[in-house]
């Protein structure tokens, strides 16, 4: 059809954070969500709604044209490449002559560089927090525990609102660590572990359904434990049968299977 445009775009995330769809319209469930200085292909544009492909984890959907910045092939290559720099804050505040701009725990600061950054025409400071690299493994607890109470929402991905796959995928992001979005792809990775007794601080835990799709992903923790994105961010306990919850009394989720990436 003629209002479909197929040739490469290359575009930035210059919101706090957008909504990415899973069909091009704003009744459509989120399965993801753009944060600020993310950057992405634009594969098809149309009349109002663009099909993109994260460059962080290559997942796929629909966003509204007139949510996002279109940037050149050039500088978009260049960004793909730089050694990322993250906000550690779970809000913080980059600043333009025109606007105080909150963003959050995970976005990008595309070119950072002594406190300053630019995105398309503008100039921005940030004096917050940052984080890039890689981190021990230790660190990535640390994240995961300061995001306790955050509630959950699918296809969530920051501090107000955080689905369990896009909890885990950003507590390794922020130590320099790439997983994909959902939890059945993450379970394709990384090493098998036998039993809960092997399993270290800062490893993953996959749960089930009845039909046997992975469906729930957490962090283990010391002492039995695992912290996990359900209603919130929760700590419960956990082992070979899966996650018990003491406040209602029962298991709540089935243990699949532990890994640890490499």
């Amino acid at each position: 059809p003629g209002h479909t445009e197929k040739q490469m775009r290359y575009a930035i995330c210059s919101l706090s954070v957008v909504p990415v769809r899973r069909e091009p319209s704003d009744a459509s469930e989120m399965t993801t969500q753009a944060l600020f200085g993310e950057i992405f292909k634009v594969l098809e544009r149309r009349a109002s709604w663009s099909r993109i492909r994260l460059h962080h984890d290559g997942y796929e959907g629909w966003v509204s044209n007139k949510q996002y910045l279109e940037i050149p092939a050039e500088q978009y290559t260049t960004l793909a490449k730089e050694k990322p720099v993250y906000c550690a804050q779970s809000v913080a505040v980059c600043k333009s002559a025109q606007q105080a701009l909150p963003i959050l725990i995970g976005s990008r600061l595309p070119g950072f560089e002594n406190g300053t950054f630019v995105l398309g025409d503008q100039a921005y400071t940030f004096e917050g927090h940052t984080v890039s690299g890689k981190k021990p493994k230790s660190e990535i607890v640390r994240v995961a525990r300061g995001f306790l109470g955050a509630p959950y929402l699918w296809g969530g991905r920051s501090f107000f609102g955080i689905d369990c796959s896009g909890f885990v995928q950003m507590c390794y992001r922020l130590c320099g660590r790439s997983l994909p979005r959902d939890a059945k792809d993450q379970a394709t990775g990384g090493e098998v572990l036998s039993f809960v007794e092997e399993a270290e601080e800062g490893d993953t835990a996959f749960f089930d359904n009845d039909q046997g799709d992975i469906v729930h992903v957490g962090i283990v923790l010391s002492d039995h434990r695992i912290i996990h994105a359900s209603g919130q961010v929760r700590i419960d306990t956990l082992d070979q049968t899966g996650i018990y919850n003491a406040q209602v009394g029962r298991y709540t989720h089935k243990l699949r299977l532990l890994k640890r990436e490499k």
